[in-house]
C-alpha cells in the first residue's frame, strides 16, 4: 500500500483537495522530526520520555506505511507538538480530528490523545498547563477508566462531554475521530464506528441550564407527602404490654444437693419467653391523599443565552501529545485536521483500513510464536529438571551400592 498522497508537504500546510481543505495530515515519514519540536518539559528532573519513529512489532504488508511515533521508556511524561502554517478557523466549516493509536505495550496505565492548540500557547514548554483548545482520545488506567475524552475549551474553561464513551483496549491499531458540525451536532467515531453523537449544548456543560426551579414557588399547605400513614383499623391487642420478654424454665427443677440454708431461696433460672413479640408496632397503609415529594416548578431561566457557535474555534495553530504513561509502548500514526467527512473516512481507509487485516494477522502470528516459545521454554525447564532429578537417583543408588560393598568387605574381614 502507497503512503496517502498527501503526506509531508500536507503535514506542514494548508492543502485543498477537491472540496476538502487538509488544515494538517501527518503520516510520519522519514522527515517527521523536521515538522515537530519535543517540549523542554520535564528535561531538566529526567522524567521526559521520547517519541521514536518504529513501524512496530506486527503491522500490514507494507512496512513504511505502519511507521508511527512510539512513546518511551516507561514511567515518563511526552510532550511534543507540530505547528500548522495557517492558524485555522472553523467557523461555517466542519471540523474533523483523526489519528491512530496501537497500543503496543498491552496499556495499563497511560494517555493516548491528541490536543489541538491555539497560537497563543507557548509551545517551547508545551505541558499538561498549556491552554488547548480541544483534546480528543483515548484515557486508560486500570480497570476504572478507560474511556475516550473529548474536552472543549468553552471561555475559559475545559468542558469534559457528559457521556462515557469506551475506548478498546487490545493490542492493535484503532482510529478515533471526532467530528464537530457548524450546527453544534457533533460524532465520535472508533473504527469509523458511531460511538457518541448529538447536539453540543446537551452533553457538554457550556451554558446555563435552560431551565431552573421557579425560586419563589413553595409547597400548598395541602400537600401530602406522606407515601404511607398509619392503619387506624389496626389496634394493639389487649394484654400485649403485659406479656413478659422472660419466663423461668418451667422444666427447671432444684438441684438435689440444693441447700436453702446454705445456698439461698432456690430460684428456676429465666428463660426468652416463646410469647413475647416485641414493641407493638401499628400496621401501615397507603395513603390515598398522598402526592409525591414536591418539587417546585421549572421556569425559563434568565440567565440562559442561546450560542450559535458553539463548534466554532477561531483560533487553532498547533497539533500535540501531551501524555503520562506508566507502561510506554503506545504508536501514533496518521494524524488529520481537515473540514471535510468525506476525506477523512477516505483517509481512514488508505492507510489504517488498508492494513488492518494484514496487522491482525501478523498480531496473532506474533502471539502464537510467543505461546511456541514460552511452551519450549516450559519444555526444556521440565526436562532440565527431570534430568537433574535421574542424576541425582543414580548418585543416590552409587551411594547405596557403595555402602552395600564397605559392608560386605567389612563382614569378610571379621571372619
Amino acid at each position: 500500500m502507497a503512503r496517502f498522497a498527501l503526506a509531508a508537504c500536507a503535514a506542514a500546510a494548508v492543502v485543498a483537495t477537491g472540496s476538502a481543505t487538509v488544515f494538517f495530515e501527518e503520516t510520519f515519514g522519514a522527515d517527521w522530526a523536521d515538522r515537530w519540536t519535543p517540549s523542554t518539559w520535564k528535561q531538566d528532573d529526567g522524567t521526559a520520555g521520547e517519541f521514536t519513529r518504529v513501524a512496530g512489532k506486527w503491522h500490514g504488508e507494507d512496512e513504511e506505511a505502519a511507521y508511527g511515533i512510539q512513546t518511551g521508556p516507561d514511567a515518563r511524561f511526552f510532550a511534543s507538538s507540530a505547528e500548522m502554517k495557517d492558524t485555522v478557523d472553523t467557523t461555517g466549516k466542519t471540523l474533523v480530528l483523526q489519528f491512530s493509536v496501537k497500543w503496543e505495550q498491552k496499556i495499563d496505565c497511560g494517555g493516548a490523545y491528541i490536543k489541538l492548540l491555539p497560537s497563543t500557547s507557548s509551545m517551547k514548554d508545551f505541558s499538561g498547563d498549556t491552554p488547548y483548545s480541544i483534546m480528543f482520545g483515548p484515557d486508560v488506567c486500570g480497570y476504572s477508566t478507560k474511556r475516550v475524552h473529548a474536552i472543549f475549551e468553552y471561555k475559559g474553561k475545559q468542558l469534559l462531554t457528559k457521556k462515557t464513551i469506551a475506548t478498546p483496549t487490545d493490542q492493535l491499531t484503532h482510529v478515533f475521530t471526532l467530528i464537530v458540525k457548524p450546527d453544534s451536532t457533533y460524532q465520535i467515531l472508533i473504527d469509523y464506528e458511531e460511538k457518541a453523537a448529538g447536539n453540543m449544548e446537551d452533553d457538554w456543560d457550556f451554558l446555563e441550564s435552560k431551565t431552573i426551579k421557579d425560586p419563589e414557588a413553595s409547597k400548598p399547605e395541602d400537600w401530602d407527602e406522606r407515601e404511607f400513614i398509619p392503619d387506624e383499623e389496626d389496634v394493639k391487642p389487649e394484654g400485649y404490654d403485659d406479656i413478659p420478654e422472660e419466663i423461668s424454665d418451667p422444666e427447671a427443677s432444684k438441684p438435689e444437693d440444693w441447700d436453702d440454708e446454705d445456698d439461698g431461696e432456690w430460684e428456676p433460672p429465666m428463660i426468652s419467653n416463646p410469647e413475647f413479640k416485641g414493641e407493638w408496632t401499628q400496621k401501615s397503609k397507603n395513603n390515598p391523599d398522598y402526592k409525591g415529594i414536591w418539587e417546585a416548578p421549572d421556569i425559563p431561566n434568565p440567565d440562559y443565552k442561546t450560542d450559535e457557535s458553539l463548534y466554532a474555534f477561531t483560533d487553532l495553530k498547533y497539533v500535540g501529545f501531551e501524555l503520562w504513561q506508566v507502561k510506554a509502548g503506545s504508536i501514533f500514526d496518521n494524524i488529520l485536521v481537515t473540514d471535510d467527512e468525506a476525506y477523512a473516512k477516505e483517509f481512514a481507509e488508505k492507510t489504517w483500513g488498508a492494513a488492518k487485516e494484514a496487522e491482525s494477522a501478523a498480531f496473532d502470528a506474533a502471539e502464537a510464536a510467543k505461546a511456541d516459545e514460552e511452551k519450549a521454554e516450559r519444555e526444556r525447564l521440565e526436562a532440565e529438571a527431570a534430568s537433574a532429578e535421574d542424576e541425582e537417583a543414580d548418585e543416590e543408588d552409587e551411594e547405596d551400592d557403595d555402602y552395600v560393598a564397605d559392608e560386605e568387605e567389612k563382614s569378610h574381614d571379621e571372619l
